[in-house]
């Protein structure tokens, strides 16, 4: 029988907490759940009034992966969620990780969290605008720290505030704070900046998805700022073979990285990074740093 815990009033079933996702290293559940327990500080609040759909890998990464928008049969009636329309038509209901009994809940999925740019009560209202720096090899992200580094001069000529953090697997994402802002918009300015780049870097950077363009390049994907997209969230673990965490970097850090080894962050560096810098990101969640973008 699997033992009840009890997390902020709710009774919860966390099962097989001995049980290795992560060969690797030998991380086990019991391990990710602890990890997500310690960062719900910041997690949750990247999290909050955005509906998630879970990238679910119960076996580990090596097993199968499935993801999942819809509320998952079994979902604790306290668990909160929200409407929310397809593109396809119609809408339907995803979850809302609004504290830590969900956010725990969940992990015990064994999820990575994804989020659209926009929130639940403003649906295709972008509230910010991401990059994603995709290197193709032998890329890596040491190229794309140079992509990334390129990209925040040219949005800060536009007056936007760009913060970065890892994927948590090859490359960076770039993330904007925005006031909200129709998605149709965000997704074509996203799209010129990204044909810009390609203009100015062309020896390294492409901004079109073809395979064949992308060997020794870094694919700037512009498409996630399209309202039925979503991405990795911040602080969320990733299906990869090592616990690897999509974590907030400095400028810095991208400026100085030397090495893909220096930019990847693992379940266990993230306390001591979060006692160093607090939250990197915690701009994206601040009202008073939301730009527009430029008519």
């Amino acid at each position: 029988m699997t033992p009840l815990t009890e997390v902020d009033g709710q009774r919860l079933a966390l099962s097989n907490l001995d049980k290795v996702l992560y060969p690797a290293s030998g991380f086990t559940k019991g391990e990710l759940l602890h990890y997500y327990a310690t960062t719900a500080g910041s997690l949750l609040a990247h999290l909050y009034n955005r509906p998630v759909s879970f990238l679910r890998y119960p076996d580990g990464p090596d097993g199968q992966r499935f993801f999942a928008k819809n509320v998952p049969p079994g979902t604790p009636a306290w668990v909160k969620t929200a409407q929310v329309p397809r593109s396809e038509g119609g809408s339907a209901r995803q979850i809302l990780v609004q504290d830590l009994a969900t956010l725990m809940w969940a992990a015990n999925l064994v999820t990575e969290f994804h989020t659209p740019q926009w929130q639940a009560d403003a649906p295709g209202e972008a509230d910010r605008l991401v990059l994603d720096l995709d290197p193709g090899a032998p890329a890596d992200v040491v190229q794309c720290c140079e992509v990334a580094l390129w990209l925040r001069e040219r949005l800060a000529a536009d007056g936007l505030h760009a913060y970065a953090k890892t994927s948590g697997s090859k490359g960076l994402h770039l993330l904007v704070p925005l006031v909200p802002t129709p998605s149709p918009q965000v997704s074509a300015y996203a799209k010129a900046l990204a044909q810009e780049a390609e203009s100015e870097l062309p020896q390294l950077v492409v901004h079109r998805m073809t395979r064949s363009l992308r060997p020794g390049k870094v694919f700037v994907d512009h498409s996630q700022n399209s309202a039925a997209k979503t991405t990795a969230a911040p602080y969320t673990l990733r299906a990869r073979p090592e616990p690897t965490v999509s974590t907030p970097v400095t400028w810095d850090e991208v400026a100085s990285c030397g090495n893909a080894a220096e930019l990847v962050f693992r379940a266990d560096d993230i306390a001591a990074r979060l006692r160093r810098h607090g939250d990197l990101l915690g701009p994206l969640i601040n009202p008073n740093r939301a730009g527009r973008l430029p008519s």
